[in-house]
């Protein structure tokens, strides 16, 4: 079946772009977030395309006033992955790893934006992520991301926030390839009762430049994909891979958030570089999808379907383990020291003996 991709140079395969293979969890994401710079207002969108499964689904959430504001939705595709509007959310590529639009028109849930991103360092591909669960592969994608500014307005609860590029920042990242979708197997894996993913991904923002970390490790806290780097803003130098890296996370009791974090990194020319960073508080990833009870990536509801939820962020109980932690940020290093924001993505699930976890899910004393 020919789609609208076709017409454009895209294939990788003989097949019309709507074919992808034999694999129902492919998957295909973008991921957005911003925050401004007192990291008291923070939104993030998500859109994702799961072609096998003929499904596109998308979310809007919004953190202000010590409640999380969420919007998600999902629609049967009809195999046009360039048709990104699903209800009241879309994503625009205006320029290709320079400008995306963001927008949201939902009367029903208060939500409202029209957002753009620009870029301020270039795109950067994080090391492949392969993994398998005995002989099943569960992971197989390739991931990239990337700092910039924001601009436009978003309105929540009949108030508008202007947001302008001095004082709006984030992260955009998009990752494509296999990873568990939709619903679950009938007939899982045997070995995947035993489940376990240790995930912790750092962008941070400073002036001149981000620096961005990310680790996975098994449950005995050896790390199967780990990488950090340092990227100057365009036209202040190349791209810094650090040669040592290490994080350390010290969790709030009876959680599996982060109380406070550190990571230390060794520069390729010796220079040694720490940073300290704050979490203030918590965003929910469930609100854009990651998780949902219902409304998980790539579920089917209908031809359209709309969620709408509110959360009073104090009061959402501690078992909703992947998050982002709005931070402070204090990097030191031979210059001196700078401060700057980030988030810590967190997804700490089953055993981790570093952590002292030793069930699915148990909390820190």
């Amino acid at each position: 079946m020919l789609t609208k991709g076709d017409d454009y140079p895209l294939h990788q395969t003989p097949e019309p772009i709507a074919y992808v293979g034999g694999n129902r969890n492919f998957y295909d994401r973008y991921f957005f977030n911003g925050y401004d710079s007192k990291g008291e207002i923070f939104f993030a969108m998500a859109l994702g395309v799961y072609p096998y499964v003929n499904i596109l689904d998308a979310g809007f959430s919004v953190v202000f006033k010590g409640k999380q504001h969420n919007v998600i939705s999902s629609k049967v595709m009809k195999l046009e992955r360039l048709d990104m509007q699903v209800g009241p959310l879309s994503v625009e590529v205006l320029e290709p790893m320079q400008r995306l639009k963001l927008t949201c028109d939902d009367p029903d849930s208060s939500l409202a934006c029209e957002l753009v991103f620009e870029a301020f360092i270039p795109a950067h591909e994080e090391p492949r992520f392969i993994r398998r669960l005995g002989s099943q592969l569960t992971m197989d994608l390739t991931r990239m991301m990337q700092n910039g500014s924001w601009q436009g307005w978003i309105e929540v609860a009949g108030e508008r926030i202007e947001v302008n590029r001095t004082n709006f920042t984030g992260t955009r990242d998009r990752s494509w390839g296999i990873r568990n979708i939709g619903a679950a197997d009938r007939q899982p894996n045997p070995v995947s009762a035993a489940m376990q993913f240790y995930w912790i991904w750092v962008p941070m923002n400073f002036q001149d430049f981000s620096i961005h970390y990310f680790v996975n490790q098994d449950a005995d806290g050896n790390a199967w994909n780990e990488n950090a780097v340092l990227i100057p803003k365009f036209g202040q130098g190349p791209e810094e891979v650090m040669v040592e890296r290490e994080y350390k996370q010290i969790y709030q009791p009876g959680t599996r958030y982060a109380k406070s974090a550190s990571i230390s990194l060794t520069r390729p020319d010796g220079r040694q570089c720490h940073i300290d960073l704050q979490p203030k508080w918590n965003f929910f990833m469930k609100g854009i999808g990651y998780g949902h009870e219902t409304f998980s990536h790539g579920t089917y509801h209908s031809d359209l379907a709309i969620h709408r939820e509110v959360y009073t962020l104090d009061e959402v109980p501690p078992e909703n383990i992947h998050v982002q932690a709005m931070c402070d940020v204090r990097l030191s290093h031979d210059e001196g020291q700078e401060a700057g924001q980030g988030i810590i993505e967190q997804l700490v699930i089953g055993p981790h003996r570093p952590s002292g976890f030793s069930q699915l899910l148990d909390f820190a004393p």
